[in-house]
């Protein structure tokens, strides 16, 4: 089966959005059609109608040291994670491309090699390569359709999850489309959400690219359930516009009421919108460490995950093919990001919970396939051992320790000096006694279930050491595990578009 950008757009624009109050429909006007050097690809072949649903789950930033980082500290040197359980497993390529880039393989292909979670967002939603912060879209700006838009307009039930904002660039990947990801409401403006770059001109309001990605989630009917943080990127029409199509809104967009933990249990309906924060859901430790906060309320994502398989696959679900859901946990980048070693770890687990949930219906299903990766690895997060430092810490660069072996053919490209550590930047564990430093580059130590009672996080007696690289995104590959009818295709290493493909066979959509 072939598909090209000609039939995505066509596909995208018979699902038009209204937006109230612009008195258009929101369609891909004719200067965003694709020209006759269309991209085509192959799409992977049905399961033989094994799979009903397909359930995709995100940890936002999250590299294999990270998975490695979160089973050594939560089950030791002998466990595993739960998502390290799944029988096919292998690593996905995560690179984007630039603005008025062409597709792989033609003339005028440029990549970039870092990408952003809106362009990974695009990889596997729509199986095509684009520029950071692009979403729905090509890097050329033609409009095509998501594997959430597909699978809704041929029957199966939709949702839509994340510890995020909804408009945040992960889950707004496969209800939107959107020149620049900023674009989210309800205040906006043409620079967050124009670019002539690549349009060429200035958009009119009703081109569906520069519209909120908040207006679109709330009109297009994309997800049937959609759960996650954000509240404040909706308004009172936004509200109105979700109940006409049918929606139980949980909370309220228009008294800025936020749905909880406990709303959610109760929700029935076959269409549920609930949004558990005004910004990003609070990070687990935080949660922990404050049990009576307003903020401990909010559901984990594993509940968040059960709670819309058992939406999605009751009520309509049982006489509809199936579901197709998308959950991301999100704060693993956010924390990554900040270089926070100890909520990153526990926003790990809360993943992988939500990974068990998952697997666990998959498995009494038998008609599920479950994916699990990332969009991108964060920060460079590293495992060091333990009572070393690391080099940005150090007085003088490393040693090179094979700089007189006679094998090597050329001179050390650093002298061999004593790598010490430089006082003024290291005032010891970032987590222990040096944690108030703001110039401290030592790592942060943790306990492991392999360590002697009385070891505590933060001392140098923990045994599990982390750093981070940078405070930005790496191009390094990500893992992917599977499982499930199909699940063999991610077995080694695909590219993230290639996920799109897989999905997309999985479902029979094309």
């Amino acid at each position: 089966m072939k598909r090209t950008l000609s039939t995505i757009t066509s596909a995208c624009a018979a699902g038009a959005l209204v937006v109230s109050g612009l008195g258009s429909a929101m369609a891909t006007p004719a200067s965003a059609a694709p020209t006759a050097a269309t991209t085509t690809r192959s799409v992977a072949g049905a399961n033989n109608g094994q799979i009903r649903n397909v359930i995709y789950l995100l940890g936002d930033g999250m590299g294999r040291t990270h998975v490695t980082a979160g089973r050594e500290r939560f089950y030791g040197s002998n466990g595993k994670m739960v998502m390290e359980t799944m029988p096919a497993q292998g690593y996905v390529s995560t690179y984007a491309v630039e603005k008025k880039s062409g597709q792989p393989g033609q003339a005028d292909f440029r990549p970039n090699y870092v990408t952003d979670s809106a362009s990974a967002a695009t990889a596997w939603s729509s199986g095509v390569k684009t520029y950071n912060a692009a979403l729905g879209i090509d890097a050329k700006g033609t409009v095509v359709p998501t594997v959430m838009e597909m699978a809704k307009q041929a029957g199966y039930r939709t949702g839509n999850v994340s510890t995020a904002e909804i408009t945040d660039a992960t889950p707004a990947g496969q209800m939107s489309h959107a020149l620049a990801r900023g674009c989210q409401g309800p205040v906006y403006s043409d620079k967050s959400c124009q670019d002539t770059a690549v349009t060429g001109e200035k958009l009119p309001t009703s081109d569906v690219r520069v519209t909120p990605i908040a207006k679109q989630i709330a009109r297009n009917g994309t997800a049937d359930v959609i759960l996650g943080g954000g509240l404040s990127r909706f308004d009172s029409a936004d509200e109105q516009a979700l109940k006409d199509q049918g929606y139980d809104v949980l909370g309220s967009p228009a008294s800025q009421t936020v749905a909880t933990g406990a709303d959610l249990a109760a929700a029935q309906g076959d269409k549920v919108f609930a949004l558990f924060n005004k910004g990003n859901l609070t990070v687990e430790k935080s949660k922990q460490d404050a049990p009576a906060s307003t903020e401990a309320k909010e559901p984990t994502l594993a509940a968040m995950t059960q709670k819309s398989i058992q939406l999605l696959d009751s009520g309509a679900g049982k006489q509809g093919k199936g579901f197709y859901l998308q959950v991301e946990g999100a704060l693993i980048d956010k924390r990554s990001h900040a270089n926070d070693a100890a909520q990153t770890l526990e926003e790990i687990k809360a993943f992988d919970d939500a990974v068990a949930a998952a697997l666990d219906f998959a498995k009494k299903d038998g008609h599920t396939l479950v994916i699990v990766t990332a969009d991108h690895e964060c920060a460079g997060f590293n495992i060091i051992e333990k009572g070393s430092f690391t080099n940005a810490e150090a007085a003088n660069p490393p040693g090179n320790v094979d700089g007189s072996n006679t094998a090597n053919n050329s001179t050390p490209t650093r002298p061999y000096s004593a790598n010490t550590k430089d006082a003024t930047r290291s005032s010891g564990i970032v987590n222990g006694a040096g944690a108030g430093d703001p110039h401290n580059f030592a790592p942060a130590t943790f306990r492991t279930p392999d360590d002697a009672a009385g070891v505590k996080d933060g001392s140098p007696e923990a045994s599990l050491w982390l750093s981070y690289l940078s405070g930005n995104h790496t191009g390094a590959d990500v893992p992917v595990y599977a499982y499930g009818a199909g699940s063999e295709k991610m077995q080694g290493s695909v590219d993230n578009t290639d996920l799109f493909d897989i999905m997309t066979g999985a479902l029979r959509v094309s």
